[in-house]
């Protein structure tokens, strides 16, 4: 997948665990919220989505790993903003994001 323009993104696993939860959904509601814009302007939205879902996907792993209850919820609201990118357009799903923004802004 990898071009001589544009190498493939892929997260720093080792900096992404060291993250808290709230700043790991932040981080994906911030990469959701680009996708999301960009589509809606009708521009490329190929890169933030890969970015997005390589977010999403480190998260998962960690939790797996972690047998964490919040596993379901982060797979959750990947489905949703999946749906909100292909099926809805329904954008609560950057309302959702912004609580964990705010409450990783908040904590630190």
């Amino acid at each position: 997948m990898e071009t001589k323009d544009k190498p493939f993104y892929s997260v720093d696993r080792e900096r992404w665990k060291q993250l808290t939860i709230l700043d790991q959904m932040g981080n994906i509601g911030t990469e959701a919220g680009r996708t999301l814009k960009q589509k809606r302007k009708g521009e490329d939205f190929q890169a933030a989505l890969t970015r997005a879902l390589d977010l999403f996907d480190a998260t998962v792993e960690l939790l797996v790993i972690n047998k964490s209850h919040r596993t379901k919820e982060v797979l959750r609201a990947r489905d949703q903003f999946l749906q909100a990118l292909f099926i809805s357009d329904d954008l609560t799903i950057e309302t959702y994001f912004m609580q964990f923004a705010i409450a990783a802004r908040i904590n630190r």
